[in-house]
């Protein structure tokens, strides 16, 4: 396994959101423009009330991409069934820029965790083409794998995840 996959995997984001995949493109996701994410690393609401800033890697401009944000663990970790609640999707977006070159299909809804400590993940996909994916049915019940089956986007090429607790909460998950 790669070493970019690692902390994917201990994450449980491969497993419950992603399939294993070889990451291919840089992507870099960073909050209020210096807190970037890592995997794993812990974030307060208030710092991840307003949509990041993604910087995409890739071949070039010509390249299309869309990036997906997911809560895999609402309403609650130990009672997930509302797996996966989306909070943002963007389409369109060029190779070598970031998500404001994109299509935003799906706008950016602010993490509010109310029990435990939940994953937000960020998934990129390569698109076939610009002007090739559908906006979801619904933010609740999303289903990536599934998502991307039927848009035709395949495995992810980048994904990052971070986790993030209602402030006031007891420090557990």
């Amino acid at each position: 396994m790669s070493r970019a996959m690692e902390p994917l995997t201990v994450g449980r984001v491969v497993g419950d959101v992603v399939d294993i995949f070889t990451p291919s493109v840089r992507m870099t996701v960073t909050y209020n423009s210096n807190k970037q994410v890592a995997n794993g690393y812990e974030f307060m609401p208030s710092v991840i009330a307003y949509k990041p800033r993604v910087e995409i890697g890739g071949e070039d401009m010509r390249t299309a991409y869309t990036l997906i944000m997911t809560d895999p663990d609402a309403p609650s970790p130990s009672d997930p069934y509302l797996r996966e609640h989306l909070h943002w999707m963007v389409t369109d977006i060029p190779g070598t820029t970031d998500v404001s070159f994109g299509k935003e299909i799906v706008s950016y809804e602010t993490p509010k965790p109310v029990v435990g400590i939940h994953r937000y993940v960020f998934i990129l996909f390569k698109q076939r083409g610009r002007q090739t994916v559908r906006p979801p049915a619904s933010r609740d019940c999303f289903n990536t794998r599934m998502f991307a089956g039927e848009n035709g986007l395949g495995l992810p090429v980048a994904a990052v995840y971070f986790n993030a607790q209602r402030e006031t909460a007891a420090r557990r998950r």
